[in-house]
């Protein structure tokens, strides 16, 4: 067992192991020992492969502003571990990630005693999460699947409603290599009359969508089919407005402090979303509130504006999908600035392809660097990237330094490729500038 809250810690990360085998007897093992928490509280279960984190957050800002205490898990964290499990935005203190490490460590002993082995380092954060929330602390709980959908270790869960915001191709050694095998994965996450908010998804993976919720009989709501996004303009100020619509609302205007048309939809989803919930549970819905909790909502790392003047930007796009979606906010929002990218990415991700796509911005200058964690691209990998006018720096707080003294007042500096490497950025920026 564990004295300190440092030494839970290290346990939780030395943990690293990826399960021996993919599937969610672990999980249900853990919580057949514990009285299954994950039975007693009320959940929104949130898929996908971009747009998760976004869609949680719009769906926090209205739930929170409606009144409801609303329970988070999210990942990967960007300052502080704790973040993971939060309520109504404060990550759990460093005595409650003590005091859940403490009873999850047993059951893992326990269980590695038998022929399933022992939990990942992600599964022992679930339950930890899952044993937290059974007790009670908040109204609704926000689950972002780790990945895919069918064997996360989250899919023990029976939701009030699963959300499937986006799916690309990403994480293709686990999920798969074609859009259609990655959606089976995801669409893992439906359950048995559970309904179905689903996001912007093209008609290769939507077919597997729509046959899996027919053979579980879940009803689905699609983007631009069941809810739909009308009059969406850039507002001068940093931000998007737009009308939304469905059978039963109409929300006008609705404004959000989050640039880019991904997230206008990402917000219509989480306003469908919540919509559904509110039918299934009977909870009252102020549309005012709801409004306010939009525009209000603000999530670390999507196009996040870290300085106005000059003018710097972090952005988590971690894949092709993604990237494509930034450069489109790029080309829409700074088509005539010059764009400095700094960017560093996780070795089993296709550089190639995310550089092929960055260097189409107009007046762009594109720098590769790495950071300091074990699954980031080093310089050699980096160095192997085909680059038409980029250039590969190791130390990447001297590629930032160096391009904010060589733009010009107009110009954007874009932090990129990777969750992790911004949440290191940010950090730096945090401690330089205190």
């Amino acid at each position: 067992m564990f004295a300190t809250y440092e030494e839970a810690l290290n346990w939780i990360h030395t943990t690293r192991t990826f399960g021996k085998k993919p599937g969610l007897k672990r999980m249900e093992w853990m919580l057949s020992q514990v009285g299954h928490p994950e039975r007693k509280f009320k959940s929104i279960h949130i898929a996908g492969t971009n747009g998760k984190g976004s869609t949680l957050a719009f769906l926090r800002g209205m739930l929170e502003a409606n009144g409801q205490i609303v329970g988070t898990y999210t990942s990967p964290y960007i300052e502080l571990f704790n973040e993971r499990i939060s309520v109504n935005g404060d990550p759990l203190s460093d005595a409650e990630i003590l005091r859940l490490a403490n009873i999850v460590y047993p059951l893992t002993k326990e269980l590695e005693k038998t022929i399933l082995g022992e939990p990942s380092e992600f599964e022992i954060i679930t339950m930890m999460m899952l044993l937290y929330f059974g007790e009670g602390h908040a109204d609704v709980v926000l689950i972002e699947v780790g990945i895919g959908g069918t064997y996360d270790s989250t899919n023990v869960i029976t939701p009030i409603v699963s959300v499937i915001t986006t799916i690309g191709l990403d994480h293709m050694n686990l999920l798969g290599d074609t859009l259609s095998e990655i959606a089976v994965n995801k669409a893992g996450i439906i359950k048995a009359t559970v309904p179905v908010v689903i996001g912007k998804i093209g008609k290769e993976a939507m077919t597997v969508i729509e046959n899996k919720a027919a053979e579980q009989d879940s009803t689905l709501l699609k983007y631009n089919q069941d809810f739909f996004v009308t009059k969406w303009q850039t507002l001068p100020t940093w931000g998007e407005q737009f009308v939304f619509e469905d059978d039963f609302i109409r929300l006008s205007p609705i404004q959000i402090e989050m640039l880019g048309r991904h997230q206008v939809e990402n917000a219509a989803v989480a306003v469908e979303t919540l919509r559904v919930y509110s039918h299934e549970t009977g909870l009252a819905i102020n549309h005012e509130k709801l409004l306010s909790g939009l525009k209000h909502t603000f999530w670390p790392g999507r196009f996040e504006r870290i300085n106005e003047q000059p003018l710097l930007v972090l952005d988590g796009a971690h894949n092709e999908h993604a990237m494509k979606t930034l450069i489109e906010t790029i080309k829409k929002n700074f088509a005539q600035q010059e764009v400095y990218i700094i960017m560093a990415t996780m070795r089993d991700k296709n550089i190639q392809g995310m550089v092929d796509q960055l260097e189409e911005i107009p007046n762009s200058h594109l720098i590769l660097t790495s950071f300091d964690y074990p699954r980031a691209a080093g310089i050699e990998e980096l160095s192997k990237v085909a680059l038409k006018n980029g250039a590969v720096t190791e130390h990447w707080q001297k590629a930032l330094v160096d391009s904010l003294n060589e733009m010009d007042e107009t110009g954007i500096v874009l932090v990129t490729g990777s969750l992790y490497f911004i949440s290191e950025v940010r950090k730096y920026l945090n401690e330089t500038n205190d």
